[in-house]
């Protein structure tokens, strides 16, 4: 009986030592405590209020937007390994054409919508009587990110600066080509049909505007074709000098 009267005192001084390591030294304090109340806020200070980001102006003319962008430490291109490549073209083209970001054919060629694709896009552009030296050209992004992928906030940026880049360059009309620049550009409201003109709003003002398939994936899904020249057909008349 001795033995095991013993081995209990052992054990509840181990119980009572282990509650001490853990921070609890009494079992009964000077004031009630209620356990279950809730935590009350702590009041906010103005030390610890959210401080606004400062707001970024945005360059005023198209030369010195295009040298923001190849330059600036903050854009996101910047994180990633890889050649840029600028936008081309002049200031009120008759047509303005943005893709999503460079292929990696683009990248070996330092040219957007090179190789097959390239081919592609310029029997695009006769069709609708038209040459690359005659429209602007640009990306959501100027150079390709790891596998392609971009963050939603990136991608939110680009489409933000875009816009700017849009005003900046005065396009007669402007044609999106591929999913992720639509998503990103001009998002269908279920109202209105996607291969129809429709109003872009950017910093300056608004712009006609249509999308289209990427060459890249006519390169893959020829049926798309037939869809995609009844997009161009739209821009035939207003797109001529």
């Amino acid at each position: 009986m001795r033995g095991l009267l013993q081995d209990d005192a052992a054990t509840a001084d181990a119980y009572l030592a282990w509650w001490q390591l853990a921070g609890v030294d009494s079992a009964i304090g000077e004031s009630p405590v209620n356990w279950l109340r809730p935590v009350a806020a702590r009041p906010v200070t103005m030390t610890a209020a959210v401080i606004a980001a400062p707001v970024v102006e945005k360059p005023q003319t198209l030369e010195s937007f295009l040298a923001w962008l190849a330059n600036d430490p903050a854009q996101p291109e910047r994180r990633w390994a890889g050649a840029q490549i600028a936008p081309t073209g002049p200031a009120q083209a008759a047509l303005m054409v943005v893709t999503d970001l460079p292929d990696p054919a683009d990248i070996g060629e330092g040219r957007l919508l090179a190789d097959r694709a390239g081919m592609l896009f310029d029997a695009m552009l006769r069709a609708i009587g038209l040459d690359r030296d005659a429209i602007h050209l640009a990306s959501l992004f100027t150079a390709r990110p790891p596998g392609g992928m971009v963050e939603a906030s990136d991608l939110a940026h680009a489409a933000d600066r875009m816009r700017a880049h849009v005003a900046l360059a005065q396009p007669h009309r402007l044609l999106l080509l591929g999913d992720r620049t639509i998503r990103a550009l001009m998002p269908t409201d279920g109202g209105t049909s996607p291969d129809s003109l429709r109003q872009f709003n950017h910093d300056g003002g608004i712009v006609p505007a249509i999308a289209t398939f990427h060459p890249r994936l006519l390169l893959t899904q020829p049926a798309a074709k037939a869809e995609c020249w009844r997009t161009l057909q739209s821009l035939i008349e207003e797109t001529r000098p």
